[in-house]
């Protein structure tokens, strides 16, 4: 289990902090939860190289923007206080983390895309079951969950990146199921706009996060390009300015011996 132990504890990590947020009365207890949870990202994303810790926290930011429009503008799910809780971002940022480190487990690299395969069993077997099953269980037609379905099978079947993708699914389904049944937050019924129903969670709203994910990618493309383009303009603009020298000058070694001639060392 040893190449699994960061794995094994961000899946742990996220129902413990929903948990504690589903018993929270005060806006800044969530506060507080959030503030721990960027420096657990933090610590976490210490484990992965340098580039990849880039990408980390971009996605923290890009994250934030689908969650203002997700939330507080389309209204598609409400969290508890109706706000986005400030552990949300830094969330999203260690779902991501879950996924770059994934490549590089034992399981991947033995098996390769058989575990991608199974992941989109998985995945199809839960669409299904929205469409068909659940519906008697729990009264919602979960239509939104399997329009998502192809939208994953895309980024798990043809992106060089599938691990990440197929990671991504095992821990948003774990943050959904527990946040939906912690109550965190909930889904509409039926999708503002495009009135379309939807389960609580739905089931394969991991198709939204790798819309996401690519999103990060983007990002960081046109960030490099940004600071390609920029940089070398502002050292060009740069002019050097001459310091004057503080420091007194001494006599070289040379010239001090060319002050005493040697006649006059001379003993005779």
């Amino acid at each position: 289990m040893r190449p699994y132990w960061l794995h094994a504890y961000l899946l742990t990590y996220t129902p413990l902090l929903l948990l504690a947020d589903s018993r929270i009365t005060q806006l800044w207890q969530q506060w507080l939860l959030g503030l721990m949870t960027f420096a657990v990202l933090y610590l976490c994303a210490l484990k992965a190289p340098r580039e990849q810790r880039a990408q980390v926290w971009m996605c923290v930011i890009v994250a934030t923007g689908f969650e203002i429009f997700g939330s507080l503008i389309w209204g598609v799910y409400t969290y508890r206080f109706h706000n986005v809780p400030l552990f949300v971002p830094p969330g999203h940022g260690m779902v991501y983390l879950f996924g770059l480190l994934a490549a590089r487990t034992p399981v991947v690299v033995r098996y390769g895309k058989k575990v991608a395969h199974v992941v989109l069993a998985g995945a199809g077997t839960w669409a299904l079951a929205g469409l068909t099953v659940l519906p008697l269980l729990t009264g919602r037609f979960d239509l939104q969950g399997a329009m998502c379905l192809p939208v994953f099978a895309w980024f798990v079947l043809r992106s060089p990146r599938w691990p990440l993708f197929a990671a991504i699914f095992i821990a948003t389904a774990e943050l959904e199921i527990f946040g939906t049944s912690f109550g965190n937050w909930s889904w509409a019924v039926v999708a503002p706009w495009t009135h379309i129903p939807s389960g609580n969670p739905p089931s394969v709203i991991a198709g939204g996060y790798c819309v996401i994910d690519a999103s990060v990618l983007l990002a960081m493309r046109g960030y490099v390009w940004g600071w390609n383009t920029i940089r070398p303009r502002i050292t060009s603009t740069i002019t050097p300015i001459a310091m004057p020298n503080i420091w007194p000058l001494r006599p070289s070694r040379a010239n001090s011996a060319e002050v005493v001639s040697p006649a006059s060392t001379s003993l005779t």
